[in-house]
């Protein structure tokens, strides 16, 4: 189920994510580190290994057994933030999760909350659905800048190419060309050009 996002907050979070990007002084060509930018944000970044007093059970758990049920979480520390990521993940996937959590911050966003049991086999998370689009919408518009994606592809870029490029993974790149409407714009760009 998908929630609505409010009407103007599309262009919105693109003219954001163009506005933190100069501030890091990267053009739309160019990859964005999320270190960069959690250093910008003053947000400390750390992997679930490197929490204080996690017993190796609850990282196997994380680890080995269900790498894949999480990503990556933001806690508040009251005067600063701190996002745990997935170390496992691939590194495309990693940037994602990271400048996912990293939007949340920017749009002011409260953690999600999170319940372990004693024996660290079960996560329970509430969430808001919407603020999880918009963090998405945010987070790959920080990662793949409209721009940048439109004159890649009327280059006739390969999506392969553009996603090793940005580091991050091909399908975020095709995604973010469907939902932005580059893939569209370049196909009648195409087509008119056709002869007849």
């Amino acid at each position: 189920m998908t929630a609505t996002l409010e009407r103007g907050f599309k262009s919105w979070a693109e003219r954001t994510a163009t506005s933190l990007r100069g501030d890091l002084a990267l053009s739309p060509f160019q990859p964005l580190d999320p270190r960069q930018l959690a250093a910008y944000l003053q947000v400390r970044l750390i992997t679930a290994r490197q929490v204080d007093g996690i017993t190796d059970d609850i990282l196997h758990q994380l680890l080995v057994v269900d790498p894949w049920g999480w990503s990556a979480l933001t806690l508040d520390q009251g005067h600063s933030a701190l996002v745990i990521y997935n170390p496992t993940h691939p590194p495309g996937r990693q940037a994602s999760d990271i400048v996912h959590e990293l939007a949340h911050i920017v749009l002011g966003h409260q953690p999600a909350t999170m319940i372990m049991s004693a024996d660290g086999t079960l996560v329970m998370r509430s969430y808001d659905q919407k603020q999880e689009e918009e963090a998405n919408w945010l987070g790959w518009a920080l990662l793949l800048p409209r721009e940048a994606l439109l004159s890649l592809r009327r280059r006739k870029v390969a999506v392969p190419d553009i996603a090793a490029s940005f580091g991050v993974t091909e399908i975020l790149v095709q995604y973010r060309m469907r939902i932005t409407g580059v893939e569209s714009q370049v196909r009648a760009a195409n087509a008119s050009r056709k002869p007849r």
